[in-house]
């Protein structure tokens, strides 16, 4: 498929796309700090697991936790962000093949 015809279909691809979250998705267990919880001496017996979402807005670091509920049905646009990311690598090799047929520059430049 030449260059063109890639570029269009990423294009039409992209533009298939709903919504898109950035950010990091861990589950976690945490220890209260209380001297006579469970969770103090045995790492089975931690409070969790907790869902967070982590991600940078304005040069700054924010967590939100989720619920099962919300993270279910949110999953969706995680899973998008990680396919933008993809189909965007995706055009930049077809971006620099098509500057590269179209210079005329081989291997030696």
């Amino acid at each position: 498929m030449d260059q063109d015809r890639r570029q269009h279909e990423l294009a039409r691809r992209l533009g298939e796309l709903g919504f898109a979250l950035p950010g990091t998705i861990t589950e976690r267990t945490k220890t209260c700090g209380k001297p006579t919880c469970r969770c103090r001496d045995d790492i089975d017996q931690r409070h969790g697991p907790y869902i967070q979402w982590t991600r940078t807005e304005n040069g700054k670091t924010v967590t939100r936790q989720l619920t099962r509920d919300q993270l279910g049905r949110y999953q969706p646009w995680f899973d998008n962000t990680r396919r933008l990311r993809e189909l965007t690598e995706q055009l930049h090799t077809v971006s620099i093949e098509a500057i590269i047929a179209a210079e005329g520059w081989g291997a030696e430049s």
